[in-house]
Order: C-alpha cells, then structure tokens, then sequence
C-alpha cells in the first residue's frame, strides 16, 4: 500500500474518537474514562518514527503500566482484543457454495457435463429414461457434497477444543508489576514486553531496548524480516526473531491495521495427494475418451446401430467408468484421519501435513526443550575458577548478574537459582545496560555501576564465544576444552563468564565488542565456567528406537557445544556421526590438509547430528537434506527453529514451545510426552494407506469398466442399460465412502506416491476382472453350461435377463474389488472395518433383490430369479477370492522386493 493509504487505513481503525461521558462516535462504545485527541494522534502516525513520550501523553499512560481498574474500563470501551471474521474477512462462506466446492474438480465436471447431456436428450428425445439419469446423477453429486460438508464440520468441531488447550499469552505491567495476562485482555495503553519467540498480538510501538528483528508472512506466502528500534510501530501477527524490548499497545482487536495477518506457514502450497488425484483423474477421463470414440466409431461405421443404442452405451461407459466417489472419498479420508488424530491430542493445522508425516524419511529434532526437559539445574560445587583471586561464588554471582531476573529463560532461572537469595543478582548495583540472549552470539551482557561509582560489563553464555572474546590463548583454550569435554561425558553442558572494567564513554564500544572482533579489547577476563544438567526426556530413547524401527532416521540439529550433542547422541541412540557446524559449514571436513574436501550434499544426509548450529544454518541442514529428494519433519520450540521449520515438508511443535514456533508448525501436541510422535505418523502412514486403496481401486474400476462395456458392446452387440449402471454406481459410492474409515494397517516403512505401481496394478487388475465378466458373459448368453450344471433356466438371446445378469455381476465385483486391493499381505482375506462391510453387505441385497424381482421395462431388465443369484455370488466370489492371490503376487513384483520377504 502507498504511505498515505496506510495511513488513512491505520487512522479508520482506531476508536479514538473523543469519549467523555458519552458514545463513541465510531463504534457506539459506552465509557466516562478520559478523552484521548483524535488529533494529536493523526499527527503522530504521520510520523514514520513516533516520539515515545508524547504517545504516551496521547494515550494517557506511562511506562509504569495501567492500573487494573484503568485496564478494566479500557476494556470495556474498547472490547476484547479479538476480530470479528464477519467484519474483517466479510461474509462467512455459506453452505451451500461450500457444497458447490466439493463438486469442484475433473471428474465432476465430466458428471456435470454428462447431467446436461441428459437432460438435452431428455427434452430433444422424450424419453423418460434421460430424466431418471439426470436426477439420479444430480443426486450422486449431492450425495457426495453432503458427505464431505458433513465430515468437514465433524472434523472440525472435535478438535476445536484442542486449539484452546493453550491460549495466547502476554507479559503486561499491570499495578507496577509484570504478570502473564491472554493476550485478548490487552487494551490501548498496556506496556508489554516482547522477547525471542513471541508473537506481538496488537499494533504496538516500541518503547525501551535495544533494537527488535521482526518478521511476519503477508498473504503472498512470502518472509519479510525488518530491524525495529524505539519508536517503531509493530503490526499484530508479527514475530520476534531476535531482541526483547519494551512496549506500549497502541491498536486492539479490529482496530489494529491488518488483524488477519497472523504469521504461519504458506497455506497456498498444494499438498502433493491433491496433485496425484489430479493426475490420476486426467488419466482415466483421457483413457475414457478414447474408449468412447473408438465405440462410437465402430457402432456408427462399422455395425450400423441406432443412435439411441449408440447414446444409451456412451452414457453406460460415461457413467460407470468415472470414479466419481474418489475426490469425496480422498477429502473424507482426510477429515477422518484429522478427528482420529486430534482424539490422540495432536491438533492438524493443514491437513496435508497428514500425508508429509506418512512420507516422512527424515526428521530434524532440536535438543533442547525437544529431546530434553528443559528444567536446567546448575552445580555449585562443580564450578570451574580461571581467574585469581576469584571464588566459586563470586563467578555465581557475575552469571546471576548477566541474567535476567524477570522474563527468563531456563538458563537464567537455574542460575539465578544458585544464588541463596534471588534479590542478590541486582543487589548494591545500578544497571545501565542489559544485552538479551542472541542466537546469533549467544551471550547476554550487563553493565552496571557499583557502590563506589565504578563500571563494569560481564557476560556470559557459550564457552567457544567467551574464549573468542577473551581472545584466550592456546594453552587456555586446551584446558577449558579438556574440562568441557570431561563434563560431556555426564551430560553436562557449562556456561563461560567473564568480565571488564569499563568508562562511560567506552560503552557503545563495549556493546559493540560482542558483535564485531574489531572492537574488541584484551581487557576481558575469562572468570570461571558453571556446568549445568538438563535431563532427558523419559520417552526420547524410545522415540528414537521407534523411528528408527519404521524406517524415520532422527538426526539432531542444535545450537548446543559439540561435545555435549555428542554425548546426548550417543545416549540417545541418534548415532556417533555428530558434526560441529563450524567444520560442515566450511570449505573442508576435518582439520588435517590431507582429508579431502566432500561436499554438504553428502556430509549432511550422512550426518547423525549437527551441533553449534545458527538459525540460518538449521535452515541450510534442512534445504540440503529436501535437494536430496527427502521428506524431512522438523521439531521445533525455539525461535531458531522457525526457519527451519517453515521449510520443513512438516513441522511440528509442543505446547510448551514458544508462541512463534506453534504459530508456525503443522502439527501441535498438546501433550509433552515425545512417544506421541510415534503414534501421529504411525496413524499417518494408515491414513495413507487408505489414500493408496481408494486411488487403486478408482483405477481397477475405470479400467474394468471400460474394458468389459466395450467388449460385450461391441463384440457382443449387446445395449447397456445407463439407468441399472447408475444404480450400481449409487450403491457403490456410499461403499467407497466407508473405505475412509476402514481399519487399516500402517506400513512399516515412509510411504511414497508410487503413480506407476498404482496404475500398473489397477491395469493388471481391472484387466483381469473384464475378461472374467466377458467370460461369464458370453457363457450364459451363448451356452446352457450353467442351466445344465445348477438346474437354472436358460438366458440364451434374453437380453432384459441378461441385462439383470450383467447389472448384479458388475455391482458384486466392483464392490468386492473394495476388499481385494485394501490387501497387504500373502493371506487372500482381510478382516475389514464394520462399517465397510455393513456398507457392502446392504448395497448387494438391494442389487440382488432387484435383480431378482425388477421387471422394469424403461430400464430393459428382468428378474432372473434365486437361482441364477446363486450362480452369480459363486461365480463371483471365487474369481475374488482368486483375485486376492494375484493382487499379492501383482504387488510382490511391480514393488521389486525379495522373494526371501514374501512371508515376513
């Protein structure tokens, strides 16, 4: 947007119209709290930085923060700081164009195409039949519309509760002190406090700090980045990558200039089911065009037949050889597999993340937080002393100092902790200047002033940074790795402190010597080293093994000291072949000249771990490890791990982890136990496995039917009816609808869209299945074998008969190939889910009853009584039964396995 349209759109939002006593001009609100000038707020939002202290009068607040009894009228005049989607994104979607939705895709449109064809014959011809089979088909896509809607809104409503497990959350200064308020109770005037990882959930400027690196994911699915200072306007749904700073809430709810922006991952990337179903559907709608010129073409050239028989065959191949039911089926596997999941606890933001976990190959998984507790304890009397004259307590208290005593993370907490009195790490001191944890040093620095007017700066955090900065030597530097590596061995991790003494003028290049090399000088000190334990979690070993077990291989990509990563690998099972950061990331692998130089395509897919890692370098790990063609998951709780998991195929994230990470994962546990990650992809991969049924089975059925219509129409010169071919297909969807929520097994290995393998084995099958039914058929139409072997009356040349034959024969084996291709083993019969099999057994009584009795002269069928059902059921059962050992067989070789595997 221009400057000025911005601007005019950020002023119409705000509801500061002048309000003494009365109703808001905007909004109607009702309030007696003091006026807050319209005016003077124009004129600082035309500002493009805001001078923090007449914003403040403007809002009539200070820093110390608004009362409760202030937030509580705030509140009310303004509302809850929510949206309302009606207002803000218009008009919800009604139902009836979400019905039209699900109708939306290649092979409804043939159907759509085929219900105007019919009703053109029916008003140009005047048959009534024309009629029957536009409604009947009309009702088919309804049926379908309906299913889907249904199962959608199900879907939804089971796991909305999940959503609400955890709310938002933001630190507010309320009555002078800081408390953790929902993030809805915000209202114009609060001061907050945003550090790494959280989510800004009102328009806010900037108050104290250093500077803030905020990113967001406008509509367009792109990732801005930008440098915020004091003064700055932060817009609600943005994203603290890095800095903490202070600030005061200047916009809520709809007021807030774009309160749809919430960051997330790109939604508008097409899940790869929705690219194969599309390819699948232009296969066989182009494989059932060919089939329909050829038999137009030998029907009108060739054999000379009318062109209501000519019209009646293309409508019966039209209408059974499209799957109509696979788009529905494909959306409601995906709705079902999201409520079953979301009854385990695990909440499915974008059902495509269903199929990344099936396909998942490799998953990238953070140490800390992730494999760990995160409830670091530090050790007082394991604490290492460099510097003379110092105690084991003065380097405890330099660390408190250098920590935050209030927002803390869990390293600042254990440390404070070890101090016998909290009170003590600001004790006799006067801070001037505080530096937050960055990834991108990771350190935190403090200066302060003490009691005798002096100042100094003390920073801590990673051992390799503070030695870089110390500018120790090498001597040094082997003692303090030999130590850190005798700790590694128990899983201890250490926390590097030192110190300087500094003049006031020196300050900015103080700061600026934790950044940059050039400003650093030889006055820093290398204090002492605290060690600090943080256990692992009591199911990481075993999530590890059961990865493993089906065929996920974990690697673990952390920001943590390679010694420790090393350790934690081996304890957990990950592997020995850990890599710190600095040689992978580098122009060679190892330190002797003679190793030669591999590349990071190879290095990294080989890797067991990567340690000391940046967050562009996770980043990196997951780019390389996705160019070499796998499915990598990302598990994520820190900030440094929203890049990574932004790229990742499928991220997931806990809810203890911060507001950023959920924000952008696919997939949030509202447990904390890491075995539930097993049991979502295991769910997963069945869910998949259904995905792969329903595509097969629509392949085997195209190609049985246009293979068998075609032969018995031209071949025999035999008229199929469209209207019985309609109901089989009616009777069909609803069990083809029950196959999304079939019992099935997960595979033990990632799952793949294997396009060849599934149309090869639905050619393979539907073939054999049509040349079975052209047997049977030319066997009853043009022998007495089966009235001489079962006592039944002849058919020959009784085409209404035949007709009802053929009607029963097509509904049982198309139905019954349900059960053949769900098969996944050597065993011909698999136990199918109830639901599935109650489907199927109602369906048949209804297409057996009317081939029983029907005598329906429009429809050109007759009732060939019990006996010939009799034949029918066995004739097909055992081509079936047959059927399922060949579909094993069939499997065994287009898969290339090992003969040896066939019975494990």
């Amino acid at each position: 947007l221009a400057a000025s349209q911005n601007l005019r759109a950020y002023l119409r939002c705000f509801c500061f119209s002048p309000l003494v006593r009365g109703t808001c001009l905007l909004c109607g609100a009702m309030g007696d709290v003091e006026a807050i000038s319209m005016t003077d707020l124009k004129k600082l939002a035309s500002k493009k930085h805001i001078p923090i202290c007449e914003l403040l009068v403007v809002l009539k607040c200070t820093e110390k923060g608004l009362s409760s009894y202030e937030a509580s009228k705030r509140l009310q005049i303004f509302g809850e700081n929510k949206f309302d989607e009606k207002k803000i994104l218009g008009r919800p979607k009604r139902k009836i164009f979400q019905l039209v939705s699900f109708v939306w895709n290649p092979i409804s449109w043939v159907m759509e195409l085929l219900c105007l064809a019919d009703i053109v014959l029916a008003l140009s011809v005047g048959r009534p039949l024309y009629s029957l089979e536009f409604v009947g088909t009309i009702m088919l896509l309804a049926i379908n519309s309906a299913i889907c809607l249904m199962t959608e809104n199900y879907a939804r409503y089971a796991a909305e509760p999940l959503f609400n497990v955890q709310p938002w959350k933001t630190k507010v200064l309320r009555d002078g002190f800081w408390m953790e308020l929902d993030a809805t109770l915000l209202v114009p005037g609060d001061i907050i406090y945003i550090k790494q990882g959280d989510i800004v959930h009102a328009d806010i400027c900037l108050l104290k700090g250093d500077f803030l690196l905020v990113g967001h994911s406008p509509p367009n699915g792109a990732y801005i980045c930008r440098n915020k200072s004091a003064g700055d306007r932060v817009l609600y749904g943005c994203y603290c990558r890095r800095g903490e700073m202070k600030a005061v809430v200047i916009a809520t709810g709809v007021r807030c200039l774009f309160p749809n922006l919430r960051c997330q991952k790109n939604i508008f990337e097409v899940a790869q089911h929705e690219k194969i179903l599309k390819a699948v559907s232009k296969y066989l709608i182009c494989l059932l065009a060919v089939a329909m010129v050829i038999q137009v073409a030998v029907m009108s050239l060739a054999q000379s037949r009318s062109h209501n028989d000519i019209i009646d065959n293309i409508l019966a191949l039209l209408i059974g050889g499209l799957p109509t039911a696979l788009p529905s089926v494909m959306f409601v596997t995906m709705a079902v597999g999201s409520h079953t999941l979301s009854k385990l606890g695990i909440v499915i933001k974008q059902l495509s993340a269903i199929e990344g976990m099936a396909r998942m190959d490799v998953l990238c998984i953070n140490k800390t937080g992730s494999l760990t507790l995160n409830m670091v304890s530090g050790y007082r009397n394991l604490v290492q002393v460099f510097e003379e004259g110092v105690d084991k307590e003065y380097v405890i208290l330099l660390a408190a100092r250098a920590s935050q005593t209030e927002n803390q993370d869990a390293i600042d907490a254990a440390i404070v902790r070890m101090l016998n009195d909290p009170k003590e790490a600001r004790a006799s001191i006067v801070e001037v200047h505080f530096q937050p944890f960055l990834t991108a040093n990771r350190l935190t620095a403090i200066t302060y002033e003490d009691a005798n007017g002096n100042w100094h700066c003390v920073t801590k955090g990673s051992p390799k940074m503070i030695m870089d900065l110390c500018k120790c030597s090498i001597y040094a530097m082997d003692n303090i790795y030999r130590l850190i590596n005798k700790f590694s061995k128990d899983a201890f991790r250490f926390v590097a402190v030192a110190r300087q003494e500094v003049h006031k003028k020196e300050l900015k290049n103080v700061t600026a010597s934790l950044f940059n090399k050039k400003y650093r000088s030889s006055r820093w000190q290398f204090v002492g080293m605290i060690p600090l334990f943080d256990p692992l979690r009591h199911d990481s070993v075993e999530t590890v093994r059961q990865f493993s077990k089906f065929g996920v291989r974990v690697k673990m990509i952390t920001g943590d000291e390679f010694s420790i990563s090393k350790e934690m690998a081996r304890r957990l099972g990950i592997g020995p072949n850990i890599y710190p950061a600095s040689l992978v990331f580098s122009d060679y692998i190892g330190r002797k000249p003679d190793v030669p130089v591999l590349p990071l395509n190879v290095v990294i897919p080989n890797a067991d771990g990567i340690a000391e890692l940046s967050e562009g370098e996770k980043y990196d790990t997951v780019c390389i490890l996705q160019s070499r063609n796998h499915i990598c998951g990302m598990v994520g709780t820190g900030a440094d791990d929203v890049f990574a998991m932004d790229n990742a195929v499928v991220s997931f994230s806990f809810s203890y982890a911060c507001e950023a990470a959920r924000c952008f994962s696919d997939v949030i546990f509202t447990n904390s136990q890491q075995i539930t990650l097993i049991s979502a992809v295991l769910t997963s991969r069945a869910i998949f496995q259904r995905f792969k049924n329903c595509m097969t089975t629509a392949v085997s059925s195209t190609i049985y039917a246009v293979l068998s219509f075609s032969l018995i129409v031209l071949i025999g010169k035999f008229n199929i009816s469209p209207f019985m071919i309609l109901l089989v297909v009616i009777l069909n969807d609803v069990t083809t609808m029950m196959l999304s929520m079939d019992c099935s097994e997960p595979s033990g290995m990632p799952d793949a869209w294997l396009l060849k393998e599934i149309i090869g084995t639905g050619v393979l099958i539907g073939s054999y299945l049509a040349l079975m039914t052209v047997f049977f058929f030319v066997l009853t139409r043009e022998t007495n074998l089966f009235s001489e072997l079962f006592n039944v009356r002849s058919l020959v040349h009784d085409k209404d008969a035949m007709m009802s034959v053929l009607y029963l024969q097509v509904s049982i084996i198309s139905q019954a190939l349900i059960f053949v291709t769900r098969i996944r083993s050597w065993c011909p019969v698999k136990c199918p889910g109830l639901l599935l099999f109650a489907a199927f057994v109602v369906s048949q009584l209804v297409s057996t009853l009317i081939a029983v009795y029907a005598n329906w002269g429009f429809a050109s069928i007759k009732g060939v009584g019990w006996g010939w059902a009799g034949v029918i059921w066995l004739y097909s059962g055992i081509i079936i039964f047959a059927l399922g050992l060949k579909k094993f067989f069939i499997d065994y070789i287009l898969s290339r396995k090992d003969w040896r595997d066939l019975f494990i």
